[in-house]
């Protein structure tokens, strides 16, 4: 009420001061001084500094007559009152005091702004205890749905994931009916822990179940547990744990439980760490004294390695549901959900894409729909073709096609760089089939070499390993055998190449020299703490001679070849000089210009990596997967 009456109060003194000087205007002081002298003044007020005064007869100020006037008195004028006196102008002296209630308003204002950040320090701290605030709160920030908050998402709505579902179905059919389970002793799991690449499903399996189960469910990022204080991340794991129990049958999903499930005593915080007592909390909450059998735990991360493992044991997290990327029959269910009611022209063949697209996730493949959609849509088509669906596969794996153009050299050592590649994986034993060799930069790459596997695979032989450095190598190869030297576009090969080989002799145990051991080389750690604490356990010498055997693998394979391409150097050329012709090559013109081969050994092969796209250039958006 204070604030709202100074304000009035002020606005009325600032009106009743400008009303004031509009009727009394100012003029200087020495004017008012000529006035006195000349007789002119009749009275004069006095109010501190602030003289207001009233003329016998009108005097023109500015061109306005005025017979009444203010000015404001020096600091020391000791000639002015005695010249008032001589000159018979009447003197009044007042006191320069405000309106009382604008002095009680004033003196009350110190009161009432101490009052008022008080309050409002009250209700901030209330309410970051309450779930607001940049400190964070007690309360959690799961987000809960029911009956009342319905999810239009159920296990219908998504295509593959057979396995996935029929585990998550079971949960859903216990807590709808728990009786029928335990008829036999039977207990639902208290945690399922759902594993699998990025873009595969676990978010939309989640979904799914809180569409389909009819009970309560809590949804929350494990990250929303982490705060800057410790011991606020344990205390919102309490609430949530406890808010659940109130409503059980319950499901609690924590997505990403990796951010806070991570193996401890790894950090640098030891036990002091906020994680570690959030983890702590969460392990107490799963399987501590107060435990209960009707709320089950639903989590999902791409990190199963780094979790730790009392929370990976029975009793916690009693089944492991791998979410994988989809095989060839589930790409092409996926494929048919989001191309639904999309307008697809008749030369679209979803059996045919699913075949050209392994190791895609299921967001792999609704952003390969989305973009055709918008690629027919610059192209102001009326349904979607399979050349739209070609070059947003393009768009995906390779990237944007670039601005730079290649001058003719540069042009003609691309050119023959990727028919090196392309000759290699077309009479190399056990090589991927060629799909595409084209010189056209896009994204991070000048040119590029594209080999599909005809069917999915989820192993990979020492063969086949061989034949892929050999695919490598020939860009490399190609240009010493024809150019007689070599260029910076080899980069990425090489790099993908040692990589490779260094995993075939100390990962694999394909090196006869250090035999079938594996070895913790290169070997990529969760965690800096990790690394600082624990000894890799792989000696200098024996890190030389894996780089040694290394290195035997892709001198063989350089070898290998070099002398394929010499043997081949008809199709080599012939296929280099329609590059530089046509500057891209799709399968059909490479069968026709390399020829057949019965070298090919990708009848029964099957694989989970994407097409490999042996790129020339900057590093490719689609490297070589074992």
């Amino acid at each position: 009420m204070l604030i709202p009456l100074l304000v009035i109060s002020a606005a009325m003194w600032f009106w009743r001061s400008s009303t004031e000087d509009s009727k009394q205007p100012a003029v200087d002081y020495s004017v008012f001084f000529g006035w006195v002298e000349k007789a002119k003044v009749e009275l004069v007020t006095l109010e501190g500094e602030r003289l207001t005064g009233k003329l016998k007869a009108p005097e023109t100020v500015h061109d306005r007559q005025i017979d009444s006037f203010h000015t404001y008195l020096p600091s020391s004028d000791e000639a002015l009152l005695p010249l008032l006196r001589a000159k018979g102008v009447r003197i009044a002296v007042t006191s320069k005091r405000e309106p009382f209630a604008v002095q009680l308003i004033l003196s009350l204002l110190p009161w009432a702004l101490i009052v008022g950040v008080w309050v409002w320090m009250s209700r901030r701290a209330q309410s970051m205890m309450a779930g607001g605030g940049p400190l964070g709160s007690l309360k959690s920030h799961a987000r809960k749905f029911d009956k009342n908050t319905a999810v239009d998402v159920t296990f219908d709505d998504i295509a593959g994931l057979k396995s996935a579902k029929q585990d998550l179905q079971e949960i859903v059919q216990f807590l709808k009916e728990p009786a029928r389970f335990r008829r036999l002793g039977g207990k639902a799991p208290r945690g399922v822990l759902l594993v699998g690449p990025p873009g595969t499903g676990k978010t939309l399996l989640a979904r799914a179940v809180a569409g389909e189960s009819g009970v309560p469910f809590y949804s929350i990022s494990a990250s929303e547990f982490i705060e800057m204080f410790v011991g606020l991340g344990a205390a919102r794991v309490r609430e949530l744990f406890q808010e659940a129990k109130k409503s059980a049958p319950a499901i609690v999903f924590i997505d990403e439980i990796d951010a806070i499930g991570r193996a401890r005593g790894a950090g640098l915080g030891a036990g002091h760490d906020e994680r570690e007592q959030t983890l702590n909390q969460l392990l107490w909450e799963m399987d501590g004294f107060n435990r209960n059998d009707l709320l089950v735990v639903l989590a999902a991360t791409n990190r199963p390695d780094v979790l730790d493992p009392a929370l990976l044991r029975p009793g916690r997290f009693d089944r492991r549901v791998v979410v994988d990327r989809p095989e060839r029959p589930a790409r092409k269910a996926i494929l048919g959900v989001h191309t639904k009611g999309k307008p697809l022209a008749a030369d679209v063949n979803l059996d045919a894409l699913a075949e050209s697209t392994p190791g895609f996730s299921g967001a792999d493949l609704a952003n390969l729909v989305n973009e055709a959609a918008l690629h027919a849509t610059r192209k102001a088509r009326d349904a979607i073709t399979t050349a739209d669906f070609s070059e947003a596969y393009d768009k995906i794996v390779l990237g944007d096609p670039r601005e730079t153009k290649l001058g003719s050299r540069e042009k003609r050592r691309v050119a023959v760089h990727e028919a090196g590649h392309a000759v290699c994986a077309r009479f190399s034993p056990d090589a991927e089939p060629l799909r595409r060799v084209t010189i056209l930069p896009r994204g991070l790459t000048l040119g590029a070499t594209q080999q599909t596997p005809g069917q999915d695979r989820h192993l990979a032989t020492q063969p086949e390993l061989t034949s892929q450095l050999r695919v490598l190598m020939g860009g490399y190869s190609a240009e010493r055998l024809v150019l007689g030297d070599i260029s910076s576009g080899a980069e990425n090969d090489l790099r993908e190449a040692t990589d490779l080989a260094a995993k075939m002799v100390a990962h694999y145990g394909m090196s006869e020299k250090l035999g079938p051991v594996y070895y913790d080389y290169r070997t990529e750690h969760p965690f800096l703490g990790q690394k600082i604490a624990t000894d890799g356990g792989t000696s200098q010498t024996t890190v030389a001679a894996i780089e040694d055997e290394a290195r035997s693998l892709l001198s063989g394979a350089m070898e290998e070849a070099t002398q394929l391409l010499t043997r081949r150097r008809t199709e080599l050329d012939r296929l280099f000089a329609a590059l530089l012709e046509r500057e891209t090559l799709e399968r059909e013109d490479l069968d026709t210009l390399l020829g057949p081969t019965t070298m090919q050994g990708g009848e029964s092969r099957e694989s989970s990596a994407p097409a490999i796209a042996v790129a020339t250039g900057l590093p490719s958006t689609c490297p070589l997967r074992s």
